[in-house]
């Protein structure tokens, strides 16, 4: 039996994109998310993340005040308002757009493969901040140059 993720709202399957989901990932950022936030996330992540309030809780644990208002998850526009808001949050804690999900890659069960890349920024992110995070990579500073217009003339003539 095939372990392809549910049909995406255009109802066809990307068995490409499932393959690529890693569970080995989803263990290791279930085991950040509830150790950061003290929430456990439920026997399936994405569900446990779908109404956005974990998400936004884990945000507000690495930059206090990031997200302001969490709503309650009573109504599906909350859902996705808490979504909303974590991803602006995230953009403004770093994490880069092209790395960022859309809410209905999470809401409606579309790109499994996406959240968790976005998870996986976001934790990069965090480690390149100073958190003690064990997955994902720690990001390069950025190497400023300043070179002597004489130097630069002498590189022209190579």
């Amino acid at each position: 039996m095939s372990s392809v993720s549910p049909c995406p709202a255009d109802g066809v399957h990307h068995p490409q994109l499932a393959q690529k989901y890693d569970p080995q990932r989803e263990r290791e950022l279930r085991a950040w998310i509830e150790g950061t936030t003290g929430r456990r996330i439920g026997d399936s992540f994405m569900d446990g993340l779908k109404d956005g309030v974990i998400l936004c809780e884990l945000i507000n644990k690495l930059q206090p005040g990031s997200v302001q208002k969490v709503n309650e998850p009573v109504q599906n526009w909350h859902k996705l308002e808490n979504i909303g808001n974590f991803l602006r949050a995230i953009t403004r804690y770093g994490v880069k757009p092209h790395d960022i999900f859309e809410a209905n890659d999470l809401f409606e069960n579309t790109n499994h493969t996406q959240v968790q890349s976005t998870l996986i920024a976001l934790a990069s992110q965090a480690k390149t901040k100073g958190n003690n995070v064990t997955l994902g990579v720690k990001y390069a500073e950025k190497q400023q140059r300043r070179f002597q217009p004489e130097k630069l003339r002498e590189g022209r003539n190579i």
